[in-house]
């Protein structure tokens, strides 16, 4: 039986609404695990057509523009074997870890951005959700829409700081789509400051618009056994070619973050918040 199957043959008639639910903040993560750190959050980029280019034009230097950057790079890769014939593991992807569960957002929450943080900006993409069962299998849930939320000032400075900008908060949700991902998704990204909007930007995923099949990006994260510990939970996002930082908007404590698409359902919101924090001391024992 599928989960959709499950779902559908659930007992009870009882209905909510569930975009009213949202806009009361009431909804939790599709998905999260009683422990944690037993549900890790990791993405990849550089995955989405036109994704290098805003990547490219923080790290390139006038001095070498006609230098091919490694962002660059690691983009023609994916052009070139990103998308194997079924059955066979292509190109590597640009991986990296953003943290447990305990950084997720519920739909509606703050995403807090750490007091040492220079910048904390959307990243609006489309994430799996995984369980490993008993036999150390992954098994996709399926996909939500997802606020991969980094800090692209540090990454900016030196694109080796790039896993150090990801340690950050993430929000996904609210709802979670079962079965196979739409080849061509079409969204909005916007923010809003002041209940006015401050950006607003289309945004597309799907394999029609990315380098990258599913299956190839799904095979280099669960290639490695640490992934597939029986009982854990991962949520992984796919990347995008969108982000307000391109276009020079910088967030400020306050605004809202909005990220909607056709047949994903109500929208994810969540407002950017700083969190002040003192520099841990190190004790001896």
């Amino acid at each position: 039986m599928t989960l959709h199957e499950l779902v559908a043959d659930w007992p009870g008639t009882d209905k909510v609404n569930v975009t009213t639910l949202a806009e009361q903040g009431r909804l939790l993560s599709p998905i999260d695990h009683p422990d944690p750190a037993h549900l890790l959050v990791t993405g990849t980029g550089l995955t989405h057509l036109g994704s290098a280019e805003g990547r490219d034009r923080m790290h390139r230097r006038l001095n070498d523009a006609e230098t091919l950057t490694d962002s660059m790079k690691m983009f023609r890769k994916g052009l070139e074997g990103g998308k194997p014939a079924s059955g066979v593991i292509g190109v590597q992807p640009e991986w990296f870890y953003k943290g447990d569960g305990g950084i997720v957002a519920a739909p509606g929450a703050t995403l807090n951005m750490p007091s040492y943080a220079l910048d904390g900006g959307e990243e609006p993409e489309i994430a799996g959700i995984y369980v490993i069962d008993d036999r150390g299998v992954p098994c996709r849930l399926g996909f939500v829409l997802g606020n991969e939320f980094s800090d692209h000032v540090t990454e900016r400075e030196n694109y080796l700081y790039l896993a150090h900008s990801k340690l950050r908060a993430c929000a996904f949700g609210p709802a979670l789509c079962l079965g196979a991902l739409l080849d061509d998704v079409r969204g909005v990204s916007r923010i809003r400051r002041n209940d006015a909007v401050l950006w607003e930007k289309p945004f597309l995923s799907g394999e029609v618009n990315m380098c990258h099949s599913i299956a190839n990006l799904e095979a280099h994260h669960f290639k490695y056994a640490q992934f597939r510990r029986p009982g854990d939970i991962h949520v992984h996002f796919f990347g995008t070619a969108t982000l307000s930082f391109s276009d020079d908007v910088r967030t400020q404590q306050g605004d809202v973050f909005e990220i909607e698409a056709g047949g994903f359902g109500p929208a994810l919101r969540n407002s950017l918040a700083t969190l002040e924090q003192e520099p841990p001391v190190v004790r001896e024992i």
